[in-house]
């Protein structure tokens, strides 16, 4: 019996190599509690390298949606809009503060937010007296949302706009990175994401205050005294200073991670662009995707697979794939939720798939993941 191959992971971690040195920078400071110099240093070059004025490192990118939220002022009973094409973080923020998500359906040319369907909705609530509270536009998949679109829409009906980068570090829209469009941007370090600090995120701000505000309510809103006083409800959600470290050294190498990515996405095109029946996400012409991960669409007629007997094929073989996500309003934890439009994000978690994108992939493993693909296809 051959021995199992090394597995494939959809998007594990890629160390830089310079990770060691600042944890130990970290360790001989002595600063293991939260937060420190490792954190500010990560704070300024972050806040340069996505061209925002101001940077507050935090525990998660959910932790950094939800003080956004609270931020912008959104209490219970007020309305969000966010697509439903999302990871559950998304609506999940929301719904923490005891507001009600509405969902849109995705655009075609992108599967991000489709703005007509957020102007459609600022339009009718602005009709009826009940503007939402704000707008949370995601950037799925290292794609940025249509921002010149949809800023302008937000602007004009006086509604805070929220960026949930989290999945776009590294993305361009309008000649400008992810994260600098909106009131707020917030970046996730989760383990699978193009640079990781084991768990972590991040919120942006070209707003000073915004920033100083975030930091506060994420080390529990303790009031300036000498004693522990508290006026307002906090969280504990500050960055360590020892994953701080690991996130400085994962920046260092943002652009190569992303170059490996891209080029990770353009050789699984050379090998299966032009397959009857298989698509790949779009890129929008107004600015350059991360291609965080590579996605493509199965149609199962034309190509003659599912896009689950793909993904069981390429288990079978220990290489890990995933369905997209799975839409909010199909979610039974958000189903109840007002929904406009619907069809384009069902039909792309119907046969849409995340094929390996790690940083570190190599030809070989895009030649073996390939031909699995290829081997499903019906002739």
């Amino acid at each position: 019996m051959s021995e199992r191959r090394a597995r494939i992971y959809l998007s594990p971690p890629s160390q830089s190599g310079d990770e060691l040195e600042l944890l130990g920078e970290a360790l001989d400071s002595n600063w293991l509690a939260p937060l420190g110099p490792q954190v500010d240093a990560f704070e300024r070059e972050f806040a340069e390298a996505v061209d925002v004025g101001h940077a507050a490192a935090l525990a998660s990118g959910t932790a950094g949606l939800h003080l956004a939220l609270a931020i912008v002022g959104v209490e219970r009973g007020d309305r969000v809009v966010c697509p439903s094409l999302t990871f559950v973080a998304t609506a999940n923020a929301i719904a923490y503060l005891g507001a009600e998500p509405v969902l849109l359906d995705s655009d075609e040319s992108t599967w991000n937010m489709n703005p007509d369907l957020l102007e459609e909705e600022l339009e009718v609530s602005g009709r009826a007296g009940k503007l939402p509270r704000a707008v949370i536009a995601v950037d799925l998949y290292g794609q940025c949302a249509d921002y010149p679109r949809i800023s302008a829409i937000c602007d004009r009906f006086e509604v805070p706009l929220v960026e949930d980068a989290a999945e776009a570090l590294g993305a361009t829209c309008a000649g400008r990175p992810a994260g600098a469009f909106g009131m707020i941007g917030v970046f996730s370090f989760n383990g699978n994401k193009i640079i990781t600090t084991s768990g972590g995120g991040m919120l942006v701000s070209d707003d000073e205050a915004i920033a100083a505000r975030a930091r506060f309510l994420a080390a529990q809103a303790r009031d300036p005294a000498p004693h522990y006083q508290h006026s307002e409800l906090g969280y504990n959600y500050r960055m360590s200073n020892l994953l701080a470290a690991v996130g400085r050294a994962q920046l260092r190498t943002l652009t190569r991670r992303v170059e490996a990515r891209r080029r990770t996405f353009d050789g699984y095109r050379a090998r299966l662009d032009g397959l009857p029946g298989l698509d790949f996400m779009p890129e929008a012409d107004y600015g350059s995707s991360s291609r965080w991960l590579t996605c493509v669409t199965i149609d199962e007629q034309l190509f003659g697979a599912s896009p689950s007997d793909i993904r069981e094929a390429l288990e079978a073989q220990n290489i890990e794939c995933r369905p997209l996500w799975k839409p909010m309003h199909l979610q039974p934890l958000h189903r109840q939720c007002r929904m406009r439009g619907g069809a384009v994000c069902e039909r792309l978690f119907a046969t849409g798939l995340c094929l390996p994108s790690g940083t570190d992939l190599t030809d070989p493993d895009l030649d073996r993941i390939s031909s699995i693909v290829l081997g499903r296809r019906r002739n």
